[in-house]
């Protein structure tokens, strides 16, 4: 007769994938927003695997979360195994016979501005690859998300995995009617400036670069989407504040023009970045050769 005594049991994966977001992010609220979920289930996780190890793996402070040495011994270990655990479900994906897709994640205005004029040509140059495209707000990490490609304007971090395909710059754009009632940067304040919420930062910048003081902008026209701002804008519904590789295109085709020379760029630090995963395919490489060549 076999003998068959209980296991131990190990620590739930949700609350291990749990801890070693908000470890390595730094926040409870910034690892719910990478798994999708709520930070209050975030917390539930962490305190579950808290009890299971006896431990204390996060110092709870008024300001935010903060992790122990014992967390940080950890969290090394975990990080490595998740991101294996992406690359073997990558590997395994591979392996399917089907028609091949390619999967690219994309921040929305790039997607409707700068990816959307582009799409055509890849799939000329990639007839038998069904290719989706995903909108959202940050990028995705590729160690653990099954896309192919993710676009964004951010930062680079210098990986090898990364291209950058134009540096981010921000320069004042409008309609050309508007473009003629503008002689210097002063005349701005005559003007409407078209907010986007998401860069709502971006016009203090520049008029801080531009050495102009900001004018009360509570009352400014805002937009939760960059191109509804930019088809305003082409309008003539006042000037937008442009980040420069999601407006080429409206200034290529005299839609909208650039009311000062190019002294008055302003450099942002970010970058329109290209990231691919560790493991590539032919069709990640040519789509990454295509997008390169249609800067």
């Amino acid at each position: 007769m076999s003998v068959s005594p209980p296991r131990p049991k190990g620590p739930p994966l949700n609350a291990l994938r749990a801890f070693e977001a908000a470890a390595r992010l730094g926040s409870f609220a910034a690892a719910a927003d990478e798994l999708n979920v709520t930070p209050g289930a975030v917390s539930q996780h962490v305190k579950a695997l808290e009890g299971w190890a006896g431990a204390t793996f996060f110092a709870r402070k008024a300001q935010g979360v903060e992790i122990t040495g014992a967390g940080r011994d950890i969290l090394p270990c975990l990080t490595a195994a998740f991101d294996q655990l992406g690359e073997a479900a990558r590997l395994m994906r591979g392996t399917r016979s089907r028609r091949r897709g390619l999967g690219i994640a994309v921040l929305p205005s790039v997607g409707q501005l700068w990816l959307a004029p582009r799409l055509a040509q890849l799939r000329r140059a990639l007839p038998d690859v069904a290719i989706s495209v995903y909108a959202m707000e940050q990028p995705p990490n590729l160690l653990r998300n099954l896309f192919d490609l993710s676009l964004f304007i951010r930062k680079p971090t210098g990986t090898s995995r990364e291209t950058v395909l134009r540096k981010d710059t921000l320069v004042p754009v409008c309609a050309p009617e508007i473009a003629a009632r503008i002689r210097s940067p002063g005349d701005l304040a005559r003007q409407t400036l078209l907010i986007d919420g998401v860069w709502a930062e971006d016009w203090p910048a520049w008029l801080k670069h531009a050495g102009i003081a900001a004018p009360d902008l509570s009352d400014s026209p805002r937009y939760s989407l960059f191109s509804l701002a930019l088809e305003d804008a082409r309008a003539g519904a006042g000037v937008l504040m442009g980040h420069r590789s999601l407006v080429s295109d409206a200034l290529n085709d005299g839609t909208l023009v650039e009311p000062f020379d190019s002294e008055t760029e302003v450099a942002t630090g970010k970058a329109l970045v290209l990231e691919v995963p560790e493991i590539l395919t032919a069709e990640i490489e040519r789509a990454v050769q295509i997008l390169r060549d249609a800067v």
